[in-house]
């Protein structure tokens, strides 16, 4: 597969550069994506993936744990990873050893086809022994997940994560295209219960962007920036940016860390959406009313909602703590089950 035609990219803006020894207080004030160049350069998978993508297998083969781990399979073409014509995975999900996988990857490189092969969001420290010890960004104070992705050229559609991203390539390229939040709409969404990975994607292929069928892309590409990353080169993406993520070379590594600025306990919006769904999207208009005054007043503007109940009786209304939210939990649960 070629690049993508760089057509659709000329206009797009560029995401902005900081320093690595930059990277903490950016971290803590950023409100849009940055590229720090070379902030992993010094990784020792990222130097065996400059001598060759087999020593960064080699790499990776020496500390992975004697496990299967889950794989994408998709077809031979253009390494798309999305919905067949009846909004079917156009991928299998299937579990296999590292050698095994990467057996594939080899005989792909060595013949010029093959089909799409992508491990995804692997978590380091369930699958690998050490590659966390040697190959780690340090974020301070911050509590991430890290996960590594590997596999061949691939294209995933745009989406967006709760947490915060910072994505460090350590073999081949990649290139994000990525949009404020505000901008989902323009990117027509396909289902929220029917996805790839658990999160909405767009259903724009932007290799060729059909603007007959979703005329409001061209507004989402003016808001669009766009950054291309080298083995060694970080982007960090804020919470809930929408990103397209294409994987560049015959080979490509991604170690990310996810982290959120909220407590552990708090529930996931995501959910909440769905339930709504479920309970008020469907009610007469009058009722939607209702609750929507309602979700303003006890959820988007909670300054004064409960001001009237004794601090100490406030349940809920009052200040979210882990008790708190366990009670909820659980009382959540209890209605769910019913």
């Amino acid at each position: 597969m070629a690049d993508a035609d760089p057509g659709i990219f000329a206009a797009l803006i560029a995401v902005r550069e900081i320093a690595a020894g930059d990277l903490d207080a950016a971290l803590r004030e950023a409100t849009t994506p940055f590229v720090v160049r070379g902030l992993v350069a010094d990784w020792p998978l990222v130097q065996a993936a400059q001598r060759s993508a087999a020593e960064a297998r080699g790499y990776l083969l020496a500390q992975a744990r004697q496990r299967a781990f889950p794989v994408s399979v998709g077809g031979e073409g253009d390494g798309r990873l999305f919905y067949d014509a009846a909004m079917a995975m156009n991928f299998r999900m299937m579990n296999a050893g590292l050698a095994e996988i990467f057996a594939r990857i080899e005989e792909g490189e060595a013949s010029g086809a093959g089909p799409a092969i992508y491990l995804g969001s692997i978590d380091v420290h369930d699958y690998f022994d050490g590659l966390h010890a040697a190959n780690h960004v340090d974020l301070g104070d911050r509590q991430p997940t890290a996960s590594i992705w590997i596999g061949t050229r691939t294209r995933i559609a745009a989406h967006n994560d709760l947490p915060h991203n910072l994505a460090c390539v350590a073999a081949g390229r990649r290139r994000f295209t990525l949009f404020p939040r505000e901008q989902f709409a323009n990117l027509y969404l396909g289902p929220v219960d029917n996805t790839p990975a658990g999160r909405a994607i767009s259903m724009v292929d932007f290799h060729a962007p059909d603007l007959d069928r979703f005329p409001r892309f061209a507004d989402a590409l003016a808001a669009a920036q766009v950054a291309e990353l080298a083995a060694g080169d970080a982007l960090y993406i804020p919470a809930l940016w929408w990103h397209h993520v294409e994987a560049l070379e015959a080979f490509n590594i991604l170690l990310n860390y996810w982290w959120r600025d909220s407590p552990r306990w708090m529930g996931d919006p995501q959910d909440a959406l769905n339930h709504a769904m479920l309970a008020i999207r469907d009610l007469p208009a009058d009722q939607r009313a209702h609750w929507r005054a309602m979700y303003d007043a006890y959820v988007f503007e909670s300054g004064d909602a409960a001001a009237h109940i004794p601090e100490g009786s406030r349940g809920i209304l009052g200040s979210m703590t882990a008790e708190v939210a366990g009670r909820l939990r659980a009382y959540l649960l209890r209605r769910l089950s019913r």
